[in-house]
C-alpha cells in the first residue's frame, strides 16, 4: 500500500514537471508554487510547554479574589458542553436570572449576567447609562473609583471625582451636596471597597439621587454574599458583582441588574453605546429579558462559565443570603481577634465599617510587605496580597470569603502570618 501510494506521488511530481517544461510553464508556475507551499512543513515548532501536561499548583487563595471553589462548582463547570442556544441553555440562563434577583433582592426583569469579569459589568454600566458630555460623578476611595472614573472618561463623558484617602467614605451630606453642584446622570459608589477593605453605607444614598434625577451604580464585586445590600429597598438604579469572590464560581461571568429607570436611560438614547458586545438592546434580547419571542445570536456566551454561576447560586439560595451575611461576619470578628493577639493593627478602625469578606492590616513597622507575602506564599502555599491602587504601600489584605469563609481557615492564615513575622527580617530602624 505504501509502494503504491510512493509509486503515484512520484508520478504526480514527474507530470508536474513536465509541466513546467512545457508551454504551460508560465501559467502552471503559480499554482506549483501554492503546491509547495502547502506541502512544506511549518516553520514554526510546537511548543515544548504544550507537550507536556498541565501543572496547576493547589494553593490556599486568601487574597481579595478569586477564592477557591468548592468541588460541586467545580464539577459543574466539567459538564459537558451544550449549545450557547439550545433550550437548555436559554433555561439555565433563566435559573441564573431568578438566582441574581434573589442575591441582588430585587424584582428587576433586566437582570442578566455578562460574559466576563467584573470590570465587564463595569463597563456595561457606564457605556449603556451615559453619553458623550454628560455628567458623571464618581466617589473615589479606592482602585474602583479610580476604575469608573477612567472608563468614563475614555468615552467621552464629563467626570467629576469626589476623593477620599483610601478607607474612607463619603456622608450622605457629601454626597448631595457633590449632586447638586455637579448634576450628574450618574453617580457610582463602591459598596465594598476591596483595595482598602471598606464596607461602604449605602443607605439613604438612593433617595437623594432620585430627588436630583441622577441613577446610583454600585459596586458588590467584594461585598455580595458577604455584607447585606438591598437593590429595590434602597432604590440602587444599577447592580453589578462579580463571580469570584463570595460566590464561590471561578472568574469569567458578572451578574448585573437595571431597573426601570436604569432601562428608561439606556433605551431612550441618542447615541449608541460605544461597545457593541456590551450592548444592552442585544444583551437583553440574548437573555430573554425584552419580551420577544426569540432570542437572536448576538455573542457566545461561556457556556461553562454559566454552568458554575447557576451552581453557585444554587449554593447560596439552598443556605439562605442572611446565613451567608452572618457566617462571614462571624468569621471576620474571629479572624480580627486572631490578629490583635499578633499585635497587627486593623486598617479600618471602625468595625462596622469593615469589609467581611476582605480584612486590611497596617503593614507591621519595620517588615518589608513583599518579604512576608513571599514568605507565606514559599513556606505555606497561602495567597495573601498588599495594597492595590491607592492602597499599595499602605496595607496587607486577606481575604475569606464563600467557601473559605471557615474559621479553620482563619486559623491556618493567623498561623502563616506568625510565622512569617517570626522568620522575616524585621528593620533596626
Amino acid at each position: 500500500m505504501q509502494r503504491a501510494l510512493f509509486s503515484r506521488s512520484a508520478l504526480l511530481a514527474q507530470q508536474a514537471a513536465a509541466a513546467l517544461d512545457g508551454p504551460l510553464a508560465a501559467t502552471s508556475a503559480p499554482l506549483m508554487l501554492r503546491l509547495d507551499r502547502s506541502m512544506s512543513s511549518v516553520s514554526i515548532p510546537p511548543p515544548a510547554c504544550l507537550l507536556r501536561p498541565l501543572e496547576a499548583p493547589l494553593r490556599y487563595l486568601f487574597g481579595p479574589g478569586p477564592s477557591n471553589v468548592p468541588p460541586r462548582i467545580l464539577a459543574a463547570q466539567g459538564r459537558p458542553i451544550i449549545g450557547h442556544m439550545h433550550p437548555e441553555m436559554y433555561e439555565i440562563m433563566n435559573d441564573i436570572k431568578r438566582g441574581i434577583q434573589y442575591i441582588f433582592q430585587t424584582e428587576n426583569n433586566m437582570t442578566i449576567a455578562m460574559s466576563g469579569s467584573g470590570h465587564a459589568a463595569m463597563e456595561c454600566a457606564v457605556f449603556n447609562t451615559v453619553e458623550p458630555g454628560e455628567s458623571v460623578l464618581v466617589g473615589v476611595n479606592g482602585i474602583w473609583g479610580e476604575r469608573v472614573a477612567e472608563i468614563a472618561e475614555r468615552m467621552g463623558a464629563n467626570v467629576h471625582r469626589m476623593v477620599k484617602a483610601p478607607g474612607g467614605y463619603f456622608s450622605n451630606k457629601e454626597i448631595e451636596q457633590a449632586v447638586e453642584k455637579h448634576k450628574p446622570v450618574l453617580f457610582f459608589l463602591t459598596h465594598g471597597e476591596s483595595s482598602a477593605g471598606l464596607c461602604h453605607p449605602v443607605d439613604g444614598i438612593g433617595d437623594i439621587c432620585r430627588k436630583h434625577n441622577c441613577l446610583f451604580l454600585v459596586d458588590t464585586v467584594a461585598s455580595l454574599g458577604a455584607a447585606p445590600i438591598f437593590m429595590d429597598k434602597q432604590n440602587i438604579d444599577i447592580l453589578y458583582t462579580g463571580s469570584q469572590k463570595a460566590l464561590n464560581a471561578p472568574p469569567g461571568t458578572a451578574p448585573i441588574s437595571f431597573n426601570d429607570r436604569a432601562c428608561h436611560k439606556m433605551f431612550n438614547r441618542k447615541t449608541k453605546p460605544v461597545s457593541y458586545l456590551f450592548d444592552m438592546t442585544c444583551l437583553s434580547n440574548y437573555w430573554g429579558c425584552d419580551g420577544q419571542p426569540a432570542r437572536l445570536y448576538h455573542h457566545t456566551g461561556p457556556v461553562s462559565g454559566f454552568f458554575a454561576l447557576r451552581e453557585s447560586l444554587a449554593i447560596v439560595a439552598e443556605k439562605g443570603l442572611e446565613e451567608s451575611w452572618k457566617k462571614h461576619k462571624e468569621v471576620a470578628a474571629y479572624l480580627y481577634r486572631g490578629l490583635e493577639d499578633l499585635g497587627l493593627k486593623l486598617f479600618i478602625p471602625d468595625m462596622d465599617l469593615r469589609l467581611p469578606s476582605v480584612t486590611t492590616i497596617v503593614i507591621p513597622e519595620g517588615y518589608n510587605w513583599r518579604e512576608l507575602l513571599t514568605y507565606i506564599m514559599k513556606h505555606h502555599q497561602m495567597e495573601m496580597t498588599g495594597g492595590l491602587g491607592p492602597s499599595m504601600g499602605m496595607v496587607m489584605r486577606i481575604g475569606l470569603m464563600g467557601y473559605n469563609c471557615e474559621k479553620t481557615n482563619a486559623d491556618m492564615a493567623l498561623h502563616a502570618l506568625a510565622d512569617a513575622l517570626k522568620n522575616c527580617k524585621k528593620s533596626k530602624a
